[in-house]
Order: C-alpha cells, then sequence, then structure tokens
C-alpha cells in the first residue's frame, strides 16, 4: 500500500487520524473514475437507442425493446446490492469496488463486440441482454461503494463538497458519451454508424475502467473501516452484515428508498431520456437534442461542487427541500420552454438542471450518512438500488409510454412532480447529518448526545465559511 504523505496539507477525517490532502484527492478520483465509467456506459447506451434498435430489435416495436433492454440491467442492480455490500462491509470497500468497476468495463467492451441480428440473428438481444445483467449486478456494488468510500475519506466539515465530485464523475461520464456520439455523428454517415459507428463508445469503456481499476488497487481503505477494524467492531461474517441491516436499519432504508425514487426519476428524465424525448416529442433533430443535453451537463458540472459546498454550511436538508420544491413548481413551465425551439430547450434544460444540482450535489454527503460505519455499504448498495431498479430504470420506458398512451408531451413532466411529492414526505423524517461524524456503530445525527453536536473535535459550525479548500485551483486544474 502506498505510504500516505507528509508533505501535504491534511484535513481530519473521519477515522481516528488526519488524511494528507493528496491522498484525499486520490480517494476522490478512485471513487469519480468508477461512478464516470458506470455513467458513461448508461449515457452511450441512451444516446445510440436508434443505431442499437437497429441492430438489435429491427421491426415495428423495435424502439421499445431497446428502452425496455437498457432497464433490464436495473433488475438486477437490488441483487448486486444485496451479494456487495455486505461484502464490502466484511472485506473492505475498495476490495469490492476494485471487482465492480472491471466487471463494468468488460460488459461495455463486449457490448461493442456483439454481431448484429443480421449476422447471428436471435443471439444478439439474448447477448446484449445478458451482458446488460452482468453490468447490472456490478453496478448493484459500484454506487453505494463508491459514495461510501468517498464520505468515508472526506473530512466532516467538507463532506459535502468533496463528495459533490462523485456526481461531478456522474456527469463527466454522460457528457463524454455525448461528445463521442456527437464526434462520430459529424464524422461519419447514419449508414457507417449504424454498420460500425456504434460500437466505437462501447469499446472506449474498457480502458476508462482499466484507469479507474489502478487508482483503486493503490489506495489503501478507508480510515473508518480502518478503525471498524482496529477495535474489531466489523461484522463477523457478510450474511450477518445483511441480517443486522434488515432487522435493526429497516427505517433509513426506507427513507433512503423515497428520496432516491425523486432523485432518479428526475436525473434519469434529465439525462438518459431527454435526447429520445427532444426528437421524439418536440420534433428536435438527434444531433440538436445532444447539444442541448450536453450544454445542460457542462454548466451542471462547472456548478456542482458549489451545491456541495453550501449544504456544509447551511445543511443537506434545507438543499434538498429548496430542489425537490423548485422542480415540483417549475417542471411543467420548463418542458414548455422546451418545446419553444432550441433556444428555448437550451434555456428549459439549464434551469430544470441547476434547481436538481442540490439533490444531485449531496447525494454522497446525504446517503451514506444515513447509516452506522459497519452496515454502510450494504444500506447504501441495497436501499440505493432497489429503489433505482424499480423507479430509475423505467423512467425511460414509462416516459415513452405515458406520451404515447395519452398524446401529452407534459407527462414526463407531471411524473417528476409526483416523485418530488415522495421526495418531500421522505425527507420530513430524515435527520441531519452536516459537520456529523461517520465513525463507528452509531447513526450519525441520531444516536450522538447532544454535547457531541456541531461543536466537537471533527465537525465545524455549520455558520463557517471555510467551505472551499485553499488548494481548490491547484487541485482541479489536472
Amino acid at each position: 500500500m502506498p505510504a500516505r504523505s507528509t508533505d501535504h496539507e491534511t484535513h481530519t477525517g473521519p477515522g481516528e487520524g488526519p488524511v494528507d490532502d493528496k491522498t484525499l484527492r486520490r480517494a476522490v478520483g478512485a471513487s469519480m473514475i468508477g461512478n464516470a465509467t458506470e455513467w458513461y456506459d448508461y449515457g452511450v447506451y441512451a444516446y445510440l437507442v436508434d443505431e442499437l434498435t437497429t441492430n438489435f430489435f429491427p421491426g415495428h416495436y423495435g424502439h421499445l425493446a431497446t428502452l425496455l433492454v437498457y432497464a433490464v440491467s436495473f433488475v438486477l442492480r437490488p441483487l448486486g446490492g444485496i451479494v456487495w455490500g455486505p461484502i464490502g462491509d466484511r472485506i473492505g470497500r475498495n476490495k469490492v469496488m476494485a471487482l465492480t468497476i472491471i466487471l463494468m468495463a468488460l460488459g461495455t467492451f463486449l457490448v461493442g463486440c456483439i454481431p448484429s441480428s443480421d449476422t447471428i440473428g436471435i443471439w444478439a438481444p439474448i447477448l446484449l441482454i445478458l451482458l446488460r445483467v452482468v453490468q447490472g449486478f456490478s453496478t448493484g456494488g459500484e454506487y453505494g461503494g463508491a459514495a461510501t468510500f468517498m464520505a468515508e475519506y472526506a473530512p466532516d466539515t467538507k463532506r459535502g463538497f468533496w463528495g459533490s465530485f462523485l456526481e461531478f464523475g456522474t456527469l463527466a461520464g454522460f457528457s463524454g458519451g455525448i461528445i463521442i456520439t456527437l464526434i462520430l455523428r459529424a464524422a461519419l454517415s447514419q449508414h457507417d454508424m449504424n454498420v460500425w459507428g456504434w460500437r466505437i463508445p462501447f469499446l472506449i469503456g474498457l480502458p476508462l475502467g482499466l484507469v479507474g481499476l489502478y487508482l483503486r488497487t493503490r489506495m489503501e481503505d478507508t480510515p473508518v473501516f480502518q478503525e471498524l477494524q482496529d477495535k474489531e467492531e466489523v461484522e463477523d461474517a457478510a450474511a450477518g452484515a445483511l441480517k443486522n441491516l434488515l432487522r435493526e436499519h429497516w427505517a433509513p432504508i426506507l427513507k433512503l428508498f423515497g428520496l432516491v425514487i425523486a432523485l432518479n426519476i428526475a436525473d434519469y428524465t434529465l439525462l438518459t431520456y431527454m435526447p429520445t424525448y427532444m426528437s421524439d416529442s418536440l420534433g428536435i433533430s438527434a444531433t440538436q437534442s445532444d447539444v442541448v443535453v450536453l450544454i445542460g451537463q457542462l454548466l451542471m458540472m462547472a456548478l456542482i461542487w458549489i451545491a456541495g459546498a453550501t449544504s456544509d454550511r447551511v445543511g443537506r436538508k434545507p438543499m434538498w427541500w429548496f430542489s425537490l420544491s423548485a422542480t415540483f413548481v417549475l417542471a411543467v413551465p420548463c418542458f414548455w420552454l422546451m418545446g419553444q425551439g432550441m433556444t428555448g430547450a437550451v434555456i428549459g434544460f439549464a434551469v430544470l438542471g441547476i434547481v436538481f444540482l442540490p439533490q444531485l450535489g449531496t447525494i454522497s454527503a446525504t446517503f451514506p450518512a444515513m447509516f452506522p460505519a459497519h452496515v454502510r455499504y450494504a444500506g447504501m448498495a441495497i436501499g440505493y438500488n432497489v429503489a433505482t431498479a424499480a423507479f430509475g430504470g423505467t423512467v425511460a420506458s414509462v416516459d415513452d409510454a405515458l406520451v404515447g398512451a395519452t398524446g401529452n408531451r407534459y407527462m414526463p413532466a407531471f411524473y417528476m412532480m409526483a416523485a418530488m411529492i415522495v421526495g418531500m414526505v421522505a425527507l420530513v423524517f430524515v435527520p441531519e447529518t452536516a459537520g456529523r461524524s461517520l465513525r463507528g456503530r452509531g447513526v450519525p445525527g441520531q444516536d450522538e448526545a447532544p454535547e457531541e453536536g456541531p461543536e466537537r473535535s471533527g465537525t465545524h459550525d455549520l455558520s463557517g465559511t471555510h467551505d472551499v479548500p485553499e488548494d481548490f485551483g491547484t487541485t482541479w486544474r489536472r
């Protein structure tokens, strides 16, 4: 394992000792690259729906079949969470994360290698479905592990800021998928895209995953997990961790479930379904819709750290209340605006993206803190992935079916509004955890004595002003 540097600024982390800023940056990078790899794949699949339909599901219902296969990978996510989560609580976060990223990257790469249905017939869609199953199973352990890993490395006082870069990776993955797709569409004819050009973005997934694997295998496990090991408080078996989680911590799983419903219906509507929606329902060309989404995502990437840093000052719950309420109010007006032409589409998408950021930018600070350390990975992986499978991966097909059945192009906005209400109900019962320690077997913000509040060591006064590290510019200009 790499030795911890003493030549850099140190931060008081969640574990017993300080974490130097070089190690912290590497931990953030190791988490972020896996998330980027995961969402790069989902983004590329969403942006190449037409080409995938041509190659795997030619026919009248091919478009819907392609979207349903997109949802298939989400069916396996809960199983992946049930398997990987307790293992991560038993043997360590970084070991499981190394396995999940290579499975994801291989799955993405092999999708680009499948012959078309014209060549091997029914085996083409069968192989595509099988690979989406593998990707879903591995993703079930990826996000919960990455969020837990980043949260447990970040200083308690700046967990929101550093955690926001996990979702920076999400947006980077999506944006990378759009950029590569746009370049290919500009350089190739539609015939070439249908025949072989669509494969290139998927093939790129493997080297991206190998970079993430390299970063993760060079990292020590989190200070919080090491402390559990030192105190012999790690669960004796993965099955024991799962049993303990379901018996004693079912309440935070339900709260997390409600928040994830709101988060993912908005997230997948904006980041994966929107290109299809703009093309099919608004009459915007595929290239123009990709440009609209790319502009919005780049703007979100530029601003997301502000949402995370602000949550360190004012708390996670005020940020969520603002985002849930604003998204509810602005959904229909923004969808109307997107139907008024290219300029309106850019503005409408950008506004929805910005008001969504206080949710997206605080995920890895909010969700892992809902569970004690010894069941955190499992709690995150299971709660997040069950909700994502039911209400995230189905967004594109549900929205498409609703618009087709009713002829009302505002149905995706109504679906988002309903999701925001569910999130508001769940948020009422979620404790505030900004500045709280993630150490030990207690629930942050809930099992701590009053005198161990924001004034204790390792936390901060939420009215403080030092949300952004002084070396922010040099750290992220790499």
